[in-house]
């Protein structure tokens, strides 16, 4: 019996709802908690673990679901777009080091900035004069998200601090992932399930070499043994992970990108909403009020900001 599409869509948006939501609150657990005393921060181990599961659904999917015929895409843009996917996701999570998680998802909101002025600069596009405002809008919120008053200045507390660093280096290399999966996407119709495979072994090679070089694996095993229970966190966030990936991928294809962005942002927001008040991270005014200006921003764009682009 197959589902109608009302039923797909809310299956899809259910799926990426609890999938994220779940994925959300473990990554802050997980990076933000404490074990006896000590902190977790091996991100690249994190990463590493993430992209294992990834390939290994990918490959599974690719077996049983997702025929998408012979990838013809050149190896040179997996291989770059997997070491700009990588460190983003590696400067994302370490910034929780030093950000707390309704921080990282506005910071993180920022992505079509970096993609959009790629887009005009690397990929010669140009863009209707809505998206330019709504692009805006979320540069004025996540401004007013980030701003630190001088009260909290002269505490010692610098005004850009590494978490801050950290973002802005995710920002840039989603913005070039960005960019080389439009060229993929053009010159060799690149299929997601080739894209999503393809990707996370490359950086599991990347992320294999480094996790040896820096001693990071073996620190890493080091901090599971003494705390077993953390095995249980990471599997569950990779799992949740990869899964999230699923249902966003059967809404593009069922229901378009836009249905999808939709229901990411919504996501993101209630994300916020989950980290203020599991993990009593709160919100002055004018940061509730740059929250609001980032997801109208957003929501706008997804509906209205991707009309008429050539």
């Amino acid at each position: 019996m197959e589902l109608g599409s009302r039923s797909k869509f809310a299956l899809c948006a259910g799926g990426i709802f609890v999938c994220y939501f779940y994925y959300g609150i473990l990554q802050e657990r997980i990076t933000r908690g404490d074990y006896d005393h000590e902190r977790f921060s091996y991100s690249m181990a994190l990463v590493f673990s993430q992209c294992l599961v990834n390939y290994v659904y990918a490959v599974i999917m690719s077996k049983t679901i997702l025929s998408q015929g012979v990838d013809t895409t050149k190896t040179s843009y997996y291989v770059m777009c997997a070491l700009s996917y990588l460190v983003a996701m590696v400067a994302s999570n370490k910034a929780l080091m030093w950000v707390n998680y309704p921080t990282q998802v506005i910071g993180k909101s920022c992505k079509p900035i970096p993609v959009m002025i790629l887009g005009v600069l690397l990929g010669k596009k140009s863009y209707p004069l809505l998206k330019y405002f709504f692009v805006l809008m979320i540069v004025a919120g996540v401004a007013l998200f980030m701003y630190k008053d001088k009260a909290h200045s002269q505490a010692g507390e610098p005004g850009l601090g590494l978490g801050e660093m950290m973002l802005l280096l995710s920002l840039s290399c989603d913005g070039i992932t960005g960019a080389i999966q439009e060229r993929m996407k053009s010159e060799h119709q690149t299929k997601s399930g080739h894209m999503m495979k393809a990707m996370n072994l490359w950086s599991m090679m990347f992320l294999g070499i480094s996790l040896a070089v820096t001693g990071e694996g073996v620190e890493f095993c080091g901090f599971v043994s003494r705390h077993p229970g953390v095995i249980w966190q990471i599997l569950t966030f990779c799992i949740a992970s990869a899964f999230g990936q699923f249902f966003i991928f059967m809404c593009v294809s069922e229901f378009g990108p836009l249905p999808c962005s939709i229901v990411t942002t919504t996501r993101k927001f209630f994300t916020v909403l989950a980290s203020v008040i599991f993990f009593g991270n709160s919100l002055i005014t004018r940061q509730w009020l740059g929250v609001v200006f980032v997801f109208a921003g957003l929501f706008l764009d997804g509906v209205y900001g991707k009309k008429k682009v050539t």
